[in-house]
């Protein structure tokens, strides 16, 4: 490990659920522990002294049913200060009936994304990268002119201004889905299909949500570091923190060992396994394999700022200018790594992942004294967020 704040956080350990404000107590002299958080961690509903702050069966009603969007499965990792819940709904696998588990691998999407920020604002605390540097001193000669001007942090805020990709299959239906499941992409060939028009905006003006801005994010990792992207990852952030089961699979189509089964409804009403697809055309963007324990122990490090110097936590929660808007005229919503909602006067910060057959929502308030962790697997191609919905609900 090479950047400060990862020196740091390999001194100590982390313990999970120790005091009700939801911070993270660190013991000098230790090692990143996961076996310490899971220790420290309750197991149910604890009684405040006027009486349980999460509402265990509003939560158990939130994910039950699986009609709202039709889904095979839900897990839920749910807390309030130092209560904790986790539950499931459904089955892990339709063949063989099995409920999920919290150490059962899942497709986590654009959760990718946070891990990507989170590595690029290291390399940036440790003077490695410039944020307001011009993506042409990193990866020359790979976009036009035009573009390679474009910054490090308007990639990781999405106010590039990169247009819409050309050339890539049309996976407007479950069929066409599961057709080109097993199509291989390099980055260099998914970089191209967004360079055959002009720029939408002038880059830093607007904020449009782009997969593509965080393919060019883990070039710029590889380039920097001189290892794989994935690699730079497991280093500073995998190892560290004990995720034993969360990967970056390349071209590798299977999910190994246990894991929860993704499912697309066909037009025909019939149902079909779609778990298994090469996810390089998801390369730096949302090719994520995670589990909900490893995701509840990388959003608590990375939210106590175990992760990051306080200068970088900055930039993790700060948006764009608010004369920087959505393209539809709605305030801007990401910041670099994260975005943000307020519900119920409660504003949460995290990142949302979807890839077929897999939805996935790691949110925290910022002081993380609510936060969730929740993945299902819906069976339609395009669906809507009730889960989501009822799950917040439930907490705010």
């Amino acid at each position: 490990m090479t950047s400060q704040a990862s020196r740091r956080l390999s001194r100590r350990s982390l313990v999970r659920g120790s005091v009700a404000a939801g911070a993270v107590l660190v013991a000098a002299g230790g090692t990143a522990s996961r076996a310490a958080a899971d220790a420290a961690r309750p197991s149910g509903s604890i009684d405040s002294p006027d009486g349980p702050l999460l509402d265990t069966r509003a939560l158990r009603a939130a994910i039950s049913g699986l009609s709202h969007p039709p889904s095979t499965s839900a897990q839920l990792h749910a807390a309030h200060g130092a209560e904790h819940w986790y539950g499931t709904e459904g089955v892990a696998d339709l063949t063989t009936g099995r409920a999920p588990r919290p150490d059962d691998k899942f497709r986590a999407g654009s959760v990718t994304k946070v891990f990507v920020a989170t590595v690029i604002l290291q390399l940036w605390t440790e003077r490695r990268l410039e944020l307001g540097a011009p993506l042409g001193r990193y990866l020359p000669g790979l976009l036009p002119a035009d573009f390679a001007r474009i910054t490090v942090a308007q990639l990781l805020n999405h106010t590039s201004g990169l247009p819409d990709h050309r050339g890539i299959p049309d996976m407007s239906t479950p069929e066409a889905a599961l057709r080109h499941r097993f199509d291989q992409w390099t980055p260099p060939e998914w970089v191209r299909t967004v360079t055959h028009d002009p720029l939408k905006f002038r880059p830093g003006t607007k904020q449009e949500y782009r997969g593509i801005n965080y393919v060019l994010l883990a070039l710029i990792i590889e380039k920097v570091t001189g290892e794989r992207y994935g690699d730079a990852i497991a280093a500073r952030l995998l190892r560290p923190l004990g995720l034993t089961r969360t990967l970056f699979p390349g071209d590798d189509p299977r999910l190994h060992g246990p894991h929860v089964h993704g499912y697309l409804r066909m037009t025909d009403g019939s149902l079909r396994d779609a778990t298994v697809y090469n996810p390089s055309s998801t390369w730096g963007e949302g090719e994520l394999v995670s589990t909900v324990d490893d995701l509840v122990c990388f959003q608590q490090a990375l939210f106590s700022g175990a992760l990051l110097l306080p200068r970088a936590m900055n930039k993790l929660f700060t948006l764009p200018p608010s004369d920087v808007r959505m393209l539809d005229g709605s305030p801007a919503r990401y910041s670099m790594g994260l975005q943000t909602g307020t519900v119920n006067g409660v504003t949460f910060w995290g990142k949302t992942g979807e890839v077929y057959g897999y939805r996935t929502r790691v949110l925290s308030t910022r002081d993380q004294r609510l936060n969730f962790v929740l993945t299902y697997t819906p069976t339609p191609l395009n669906t809507d967020e009730d889960i989501t919905n009822r799950v917040i609900a439930a907490l705010t």
